[in-house]
């Protein structure tokens, strides 16, 4: 088949996203207390074995969500010599990303007690990309995205401001 459940039976993921999904984040950027005894075991999977925890995620905890797209040249071509994950790549399509290395989103959240808080407030919509690159002020004056849960702040005098940002209607 060429279902996405085929391609995930197929471990294709672990070919583009070599990287994990993220960490937590305590007491050092990589805090190593994502397995810790009485958790769930590390699997062995490729791709689940990149993941840093498979902690039950507590109000409190702070992580990062980093997804990544790569474009490895080894782990592609081992890719391409195994058939089982071959019939799902446009090698064509492929060439032209070749070279290009990859790409990764990265955000620290608070897991709350119905959700989170996304403690990054970086330019993530395409109009939001656009106008800090063309000298828009930043954090913006209406929230393009409000399903990222941003908790949105400044700084003034080395102190931490909140914004009220209203969401675009």
């Amino acid at each position: 088949g060429c279902s996405i459940d085929d391609m995930v039976d197929a471990d294709l993921g672990s070919i583009f996203m070599p990287t994990g999904l993220g960490h937590l984040i305590g007491l050092d950027t990589h805090d190593v207390g994502g397995y810790a005894q009485g958790t769930p075991a590390r699997s062995n999977r490729p791709g689940l074995n990149k993941l840093r925890t498979a902690r039950i995620l507590e109000e409190g905890m702070v992580l990062t969500v980093e997804p990544g797209c790569y474009f490895i040249d080894i782990l592609l071509n081992t890719a391409l010599a195994t058939p089982s994950q071959a019939k799902f790549i446009n090698k064509d399509r492929l060439g032209q990303f070749r070279g290009f290395g990859g790409v990764r989103l990265e955000d620290g959240v608070l897991v709350t007690r119905d959700g989170c808080e996304n403690l990054t407030i970086c330019p993530r919509a395409v109009s939001e990309v656009l106008g800090v690159m063309s000298g828009s002020p930043w954090p913006p004056e209406k929230d393009v995205m409000p399903e990222m849960k941003r908790n949105w702040a400044t700084r003034d005098k080395g102190k931490m401001i909140k914004l009220d940002v209203p969401v675009v209607d």
